[in-house]
């Protein structure tokens, strides 16, 4: 049996990437799927992809920086299916450049924190209150292996994984009492359209990147996926408040 059987789930940043592979997986293991991303073809396309395969999915367009966005992401779920049980906030964004902390730009700090860290926060923010409404749910934050450990550049991005992880055990502790779990994922380097430029720059960067991991090698979204699948589960009741590396075993390295 679908283990997401009849769940409402929703997906932020799901045109693309991790996002698209989980709301593919949430798809496939029964759920309907609220594809929500600033890009309207990728979000299209992602719902494409699960009508295709049988399933059910709406896709709505949301900046997550914006409260007004926000909000209206979650009302527009609750308006077509009823409720929300699970939300993958995913949606976020690499720096252009990976740069010492004295030579980061404001302008980049704002976009960086504005994106990955107030918008997991605005996406909590009007989904718990559904959740609670409705008896409980089920929160994946995306954060990163950069939330759980330091590195010599790139302190926006770094600074708002590392919040991500820390409004995620908030949450946790706060909500636990309206039977609501919060999680977090956090991927090590995975071959997504995030990390194509950089590809792109440095040929050997994903041959260097694998070389980080004790598994020899890099992730790939649908097994970023299958660890949020499994975090919204029956199977994962009694996980809550934790930052779950998908990692190749990089943080214990």
């Amino acid at each position: 049996m679908a283990v997401l059987n009849n769940k409402t789930t929703l997906v932020t940043g799901g045109g693309s990437g991790i996002g698209r592979a989980t709301a593919l997986a949430f798809a496939h293991e029964g759920a309907r799927v609220a594809v929500a991303d600033m890009d309207p073809r990728g979000g299209e396309e992602t719902c494409g992809l699960i009508k295709a395969a049988g399933g059910e999915a709406l896709y709505i367009k949301v900046d997550v920086s914006k409260s007004t966005e926000v909000a209206a992401m979650v009302a527009r779920v609750v308006e077509a299916y009823g409720r929300l049980d699970c939300a993958f906030n995913n949606a976020g964004i690499m720096p252009k450049g990976f740069v010492p902390t004295a030579d980061l730009d404001e302008e980049t700090w704002d976009r960086m924190i504005n994106i990955n860290l107030k918008g997991v926060w605005l996406s909590m923010k009007y989904e718990i209150p559904q959740m609670v409404k409705q008896g409980g749910g089920v929160i994946v934050n995306t954060s990163s292996v950069a939330g759980l450990i330091g590195s010599r550049t790139g302190p926006a991005y770094i600074a708002s994984k590392h919040g991500v992880v820390g409004l995620t055990r908030g949450a946790a502790l706060e909500y636990a009492k309206d039977n609501i779990r919060v999680n977090a994922v956090c991927p090590f380097w995975t071959s997504t359209a995030l990390t194509e430029p950089y590809m792109q720059q440095n040929p050997q960067l994903g041959e260097q990147m694998a070389g980080r991991t004790p598994l020899g090698r890099q992730g790939t979204p649908e097994e970023v996926a299958t660890a949020v699948v499994w975090l919204c589960s029956d199977g994962a009741s009694f996980i809550n408040g934790h930052a779950l590396p998908v990692d190749g075993g990089v943080v214990i390295a």
